[in-house]
């Protein structure tokens, strides 16, 4: 007989799923989509939602519906070594590459630099980060359950104050809303669909579906299609609380425009709005628990990605790499949080294309026998399409020409594959490689077993 939970307990690993995803960074970017969708807010928001809170839920479902133990022996499924690379790649996106240096820059910017003079603000970000980082590598280095009970803790907190903000928002509008900027102004839907690649919620829904998996399993239920179930209900739960937190907040910016005008990034955003709202005081409550919240997940990136690295290489001790993870994290925050942001982009538009496909491996891996062939194919045709995106948009980030040898490239993606300039080129030739090879997998089978018959 099938193991089944209560709904309370449904709900209990749902919240667990939403803190693991929600950082405070994944505040400033419905923000920040707000303020330049303007009247379009809502059709920006709809594509928003499908990367920002869909991939991640089908992320959570596919290492469910897999069976394996990490992302490394699912992604392993190609190959040994592109599941070793790709998994590496991946814990350093979200780790000390972008998403670690990104909570201490929206920590600084929602919770300092409205205390800091704009002359100061490089020095102040600097001390800031040097502090932020020095005690992320302290409890990096010395694991307490303190760092689990205020990440408790926040979260609820977080949510409360957001909501009360959201509340305010609705009840008491700053302004009207704006007119769309001009990346708005057509195309709202795909341009919020990639702004939902910064939340990285995809990336890393395939490193924390093991761990709703383990609690479920811990809870006693162990068949595979119970383990689904579990996950697929305690997904739901978490990206309901999400998807709430990211309209409103993608309104609170809507309307925010004419107040404030048109601002950078989404950090300054929610600061000045509780400063309207509710003063000094709401200010510094703000400032006081993205702080926290920022470092616990800076913590928690910094201290898994400690263990992957010196599980992959135990002769580099778990302690080196994780003062070298916290340096470079503390690096690349001083280039501020508009850079962060900005240099992301290139890699997700790189590795999010081979993450979703691998998620449509997954779903479909029974259909065509767990074949390497139709994995092998469907990533090869996705890597070529996603290279050459995120070599694009770095040549375009940086201001310089394609290279020589891309031009052709391009030009040929752009007259062939459908929504390539969307950033959606890569889809099409994974569904027909996935198709072609499957078929192949199918009619060699068909042929072994004609031959066996004929000969029996």
């Amino acid at each position: 007989m099938e193991n089944r939970l209560p709904f309370s307990k449904y709900f209990v690993i749902g919240v667990m799923l939403f803190a693991l995803f929600f950082g405070a960074g994944n505040l400033i970017f419905p923000a920040s989509l707000g303020q330049n969708a303007g009247t379009n807010v809502w059709e920006a928001a709809a594509g928003f939602l499908i990367t920002g809170i869909g991939l991640p839920f089908l992320g959570i479902l596919a290492m469910g519906v897999s069976g394996s133990r990490n992302l490394q022996e699912l992604s392993s499924r190609v190959h040994p070594l592109y599941g070793i690379i790709f998994t590496s790649l991946l814990y350093l996106t979200i780790g000390p590459l972008f998403a670690a240096p990104r909570t201490g820059a929206v920590a600084y910017d929602i919770g300092i630099a409205p205390f800091v003079g704009g002359g100061s603000d490089r020095i102040g970000l600097f001390i800031f980060s040097l502090i932020f980082f020095g005690v992320t590598l302290w409890f990096s280095l010395n694991p307490a359950k303190l760092v689990d009970r205020i990440g408790k803790i926040l979260s609820p907190a977080i949510i409360i104050l957001i909501f009360v903000l959201l509340v305010m928002v609705i009840v008491k509008p700053m302004g009207s809303i704006g007119v769309p900027q001009e990346a708005y102004a057509n195309g709202a839907f795909v341009k919020g669909f990639m702004e939902g690649y910064n939340t990285m919620d995809a990336l890393a829904s395939l490193v924390f579906g093991i761990i709703v998996i383990n609690t479920v399993r811990a809870m006693g239920v162990k068949s595979t299609s119970g383990i689904l179930s579990a996950s697929a209900k305690s997904g739901l739960v978490a990206v309901v609380f999400l998807g709430i937190i990211y309209v409103g907040v993608a309104y609170l910016g809507a309307t925010s425009t004419g107040r404030f005008g048109l601002l950078e990034t989404g950090g300054p955003v929610l600061g000045k709005t509780a400063t309207y709202y509710f003063g000094i005081v709401g200010t510094v409550m703000l400032s006081i628990i993205i702080i926290l919240a920022c470092l616990t997940t800076s913590i928690g990136l910094v201290t898994a990605c400690g263990e992957y690295f010196h599980a992959q290489m135990p002769k580099i001790s778990y302690k080196i790499w994780v003062v070298f993870f916290s340096l470079v994290s503390l690096i690349i925050g001083n280039f501020g949080l508009a850079n962060i942001i900005n240099f992301s982009i290139p890699v997700l538009m790189f590795l999010y294309p081979l993450a979703v496909v691998l998620m449509m491996l997954t779903f479909l891996s029974k259909f065509f026998r767990h074949s390497q062939i139709v994995y092998v194919s469907a990533t090869v045709v996705t890597f070529m399409v996603s290279i050459i995106d995120g070599i694009k948009t770095f040549c375009q980030l940086v201001g310089i020409e394609n290279f020589r040898w891309m031009d052709p490239i391009v030009s040929f993606y752009e007259q062939v594959l459908p929504l390539y300039n969307e950033g959606l080129g890569w889809l099409l030739p994974a569904i027909i490689a996935i198709v072609i090879s499957t078929g192949i997998v199918k009619l060699q089978k068909y042929v072994e077993t004609s031959f066996r018959e004929k000969n029996a």
